[in-house]
């Protein structure tokens, strides 16, 4: 059913675009315009004929501009049921006009809540409470009322208009409703998520005062399942729509959460070459978690969502040539993330003819000009992503369930939350159970190799030792596997030569005594990892019987 416009009620924060909106209903649809507050003062200035919503309730502005629109007057208007004649009697009894349309956005709590140094004060007082009411009356009565709530919505709007004589067709209304409560429960999820989080800030500061009085002891449990919601929702925007998924009969879709740091890889500036695919946005994620475990000049590359070489060096060019070389056959066609900003040391590194690479996508928190440019002319499909920002390690990994970084997987039905592994670990307290300690340089490549297996599907094994020069580079990895001793088997096999004198990594215990005889026999000299197994006394008599240092950790990295 058509609905005619003729009259609309507008109460905006954004404010771009209304003048233009306003002026092409009054002039060419002659709607009565009604406002409040900054809305109609706006629409005055412009020499635009609005009414003030307070000669409709006989109520004025109180409370600072709290309650405002917040009156029956105006919801009678909007909820009355036009098919209903004794709604509209009920109207004309009470001489109350009946509103056909609502513009309405809301406070900007989203971007004021996430501002450094804003105070409690300010975010509350950026929590809406007639906005909202406002755009659900209106969805709700989508029957006869049509609902804007951004200011991207209006030139649709005015076309559907114009292509209809003044009038909006009801489907039409009911995409605009499913559109304002999926806005309502988008800004509704930023509240409640920073309500959570400052109450979990507060609750570890008075945890954080009572230990230093003396008063609180803390011990470490396995879970901390009261700090997770009863219900969980994570709110997203459409960035693109993707060709296809996982495989080109899959449809998918790429969505940035609502309240952006800024330095996530969903927010990543894309400088050149097609569209990513959903697997390149897969590898790019993993390529990036991993290079920014590093604070030297650090390169990763990863293929089908492993690191296939990894190293840490001096320059940033360095880095990425031994980090190519850990495994050339795998990182033809990878994803390869730097955490320097890439110069022409590294881009001519990279683009060398006589190399013959293939590389799907870049990125980096920047690129020198002149690299950006050789760049862009070597390969046209290359996609160049500039992250400029970064989330401290550190803070990713503190804090309350809602402040943390968290990881989502869906199963059947239901979604998998977890914070994301970014426990810290000083390589110092780690345990030396054999005989022979490692030495320092081995400690330091365990230490390399241990960080890198974290991000290596499970079973995961790394070898690793020090480049020429300085620095430390991966040179096996064994991925993926059923089987512990499988993944050492392989790892040891794309090292080669490389495996002897170079040192271990797994990112959980050994089982068996087999891995530990599979390294050993191959050269490695120092192991790395959590230990917890019922037979560990096998595996460290094995280290031992070899002459191999073992550390044993107390921290498992599974990445399933």
């Amino acid at each position: 059913m058509f609905r005619a416009i003729r009259r609309a009620l507008l109460s905006v924060t954004d404010k771009t675009g209304l003048v233009e909106l306003a002026r092409e209903l009054q002039q060419n649809y002659g709607v009565e315009l009604w406002g409040s507050g900054g809305t109609r003062r706006h629409l005055e200035g412009a020499g635009i004929a609005i009414r003030d919503l307070a000669s409709l309730t006989g109520f004025p502005e109180i409370l600072d501009g709290r309650v405002k629109t917040l009156h029956p007057a105006i919801y009678a208007g909007l909820l009355a049921r036009r098919d209903k004649p004794e709604h509209l009697a009920e109207l004309t009894r009470q001489q109350l006009p009946t509103i056909d349309l609502v513009v309405c956005n809301l406070y900007p709590f989203e971007s004021v809540s996430n501002r450094a140094g804003v105070t409690e004060e300010e975010v509350i007082e950026n929590i809406d409470i007639g906005g909202p009411c406002l755009i659900r009356a209106a969805a709700k009565n989508f029957d006869g009322v049509a609902v804007l709530v951004e200011p991207g919505q209006y030139q649709q709007f005015l076309k559907v208009l114009a292509e209809h004589g003044g009038q909006t067709p009801r489907d039409y209304r009911r995409q605009l409703a499913a559109q304002a409560f999926a806005r309502i429960r988008e800004y509704d999820a930023a509240i409640a998520a920073w309500f959570g989080a400052g109450e979990s800030a507060s609750q570890r500061s008075e945890e954080v005062k009572q230990q230093e009085a003396g008063r609180l002891t803390v011990e470490p449990t396995p879970s901390e399942e009261g700090h997770f919601p009863e219900t969980f929702t994570w709110q997203g925007r459409l960035v693109q729509r993707l060709r296809y998924g996982e495989n080109p009969h899959q449809r998918a879709a790429l969505y940035r959460g609502m309240n952006g740091s800024g330095a996530t890889v969903a927010e990543a500036e894309q400088l050149h070459g097609k569209e990513l695919s959903y697997n390149n946005w897969l590898d790019v994620d993993a390529a990036w978690g991993a290079v920014q475990e590093f604070a030297e000049p650090a390169c990763v590359i990863v293929k089908h969502n492993n690191p296939c070489g990894a190293a840490v060096a001096a320059r940033l060019e360095l880095a990425f040539r031994r980090a190519w070389a850990g495994d050339a056959l795998s990182a033809f066609g990878g994803i390869i993330a730097c955490n320097r900003t890439v110069d022409v040391a590294t881009a001519s590194a990279i683009t060398e003819p006589s190399a013959r690479r293939f590389v799907e996508c870049l990125i980096a928190p920047d690129y020198d000009a002149d690299a950006l440019e050789m760049l862009r002319r070597w390969k046209e499909h290359i996609r160049l992503l500039r992250l400029r920002a970064s989330r401290p390690r550190a803070e990713r990994a503190s804090g309350s369930i809602a402040a943390q970084a968290l990881a989502l997987r869906s199963i059947d039905g239901g979604l998998l939350v977890q914070t994301v592994d970014d426990i810290q670990e000083e390589s110092d307290s780690w345990r030396v159970v054999t005989r022979r300690p490692p030495t320092e340089a081995e400690r330091a490549a365990l230490a390399f190799a241990w960080r890198v297996c974290k991000h290596v599907k499970s079973n995961a094994i790394v070898l690793a030792r020090d480049g020429e020069g300085g620095g430390w580079e991966v040179v096996g990895v064994g991925a993926g596997q059923m089987s512990r001793v499988d993944a050492v088997h392989i790892a040891v096999r794309k090292a080669g030569e490389r495996a002897a004198g170079a040192v271990l990594a797994s990112d959980a215990f050994f089982p068996f005594a087999d891995n530990v005889e599979a390294a050993a026999a191959a050269g490695v000299t120092a192991i790395v990892q959590p230990g917890g197994s019922l037979r560990d006394a096998d595996s460290i008599a094995a280290a031992d019987r070899h002459g191999l240092a073992m550390l044993l950790t107390g921290v498992r990295h599974f990445r399933h």
